[in-house]
């Protein structure tokens, strides 16, 4: 679609200056050509024309992408769709994409805006879980992360431990750094595995977040200190994405993330979701400027934290945070 390219060419050379201005243009297309999301309005009683400001924009409950195609155009239009993952019986997220192209470039400009050329790196992607299903945004991006090192030692790798062990022995000294991208269940078992591990100065380990019903919940705290124990690092990276958005951020330790230009965390009350926080603390509100062929205006069922560096903390899950709004289009 002629709307989707044009938003698309306008994020290539965004700057943050305008992102208010792109924030609304981006909610007045969706009010319109979004069907889900221009019901959700109408059930709110909110007027689109009335909307002048970012603070006054409804935010879409996450929960929506699990019942309904969160969609600004004809399914037609959208070349597929990324989905969720789940344990047996659960209902997944779907988000329709129109262009994996456009996905993987954006994402990959976020990624270099933070750490600089991605051929100045060797990536090793340990996702299991991830690669075991079809339709992981994760792992589309970690795959061109890959082909883009250009790198013969980049590759994925699902349990076979040893093998990573031996590849990370062989990039030690290495003049390229190393990313060793993981979920985090996973990093953790290699970290369990009784294996030694020698000090690696060219080791970047970031975790995506997830026990994926593997192991059970622990504080980030926990979690990167037992990483950081394992690997000999000062710190753990971490990157903050999902299936519901097109945009990743990336925390580069203490589990505090810088976000990209194209998005922006808002703090909402957890007892009342239309409503701003009064704190620094709350249920996550998110603007991704990247879903404009979606919805850009996403609650979220995260928990977290802005600082007075502006960098956000997630503090894990909202309790009974399934469902707020759906019922909100049955008529």
């Amino acid at each position: 679609m002629q709307d989707f390219k044009s938003f698309s060419e306008k994020l290539k050379e965004f700057v943050p200056k305008d992102f208010e201005s792109l924030a609304l243009e981006i909610f007045q297309f969706q009010a319109i050509q979004n069907p889900i999301y221009n019901k959700y309005l109408n059930a709110l009683g909110v007027i689109p024309s009335d909307i002048n400001k970012v603070e006054d924009i409804p935010f879409l409950p996450i929960r929506f992408f699990k019942d309904h195609p969160v969609v600004s155009a004809d399914l037609d239009n959208f070349e597929a769709f990324f989905s969720s993952s789940g344990t047996t019986g659960m209902i997944t997220s779907k988000h329709y994409f129109w262009s994996e192209k456009w996905y993987l470039d954006h994402s990959l400009r976020l990624f270099e805006r933070e750490y600089g050329s991605i051929e100045d790196f060797h990536v090793l992607a340990l996702l299991p879980a991830y690669l075991e299903r079809k339709g992981s945004s994760l792992v589309a991006m970690a795959d061109h992360f890959i082909q883009k090192s250009q790198s013969v030692h980049s590759g994925f790798y699902l349990y076979n431990q040893e093998d990573l062990m031996q590849k990370l022995q062989v990039l030690r000294s290495d003049k390229r750094k190393v990313l060793l991208l993981g979920v985090t269940f996973a990093l953790l078992d290699l970290a369990d595995s009784g294996r030694d591990f020698e000090e690696m100065e060219n080791l970047i380990v970031m975790e995506t977040g997830g026990m994926k019903g593997r192991r059970k919940e622990m504080i980030r705290e926990e979690v990167h200190d037992r990483l950081k124990q394992f690997f000999r690092l000062d710190a753990i990276h971490s990157e903050y994405g999902m299936t519901e958005l097109m945009s990743q951020a990336y925390s580069k330790g203490e589990g505090k993330y810088n976000m990209p230009a194209t998005m922006r965390v808002m703090i909402r009350d957890i007892n009342d979701p239309f409503a701003w926080s009064g704190r620094s603390q709350g249920g996550i509100n998110i603007i991704d400027l990247a879903n404009f062929h979606s919805c850009a205006f996403i609650e979220t069922q995260d928990l977290g934290r802005i600082g007075k560096d502006g960098m956000l903390e997630v503090l894990g899950r909202i309790d009974n945070s399934e469902i707020r709004g759906c019922n909100l289009l049955v008529q």
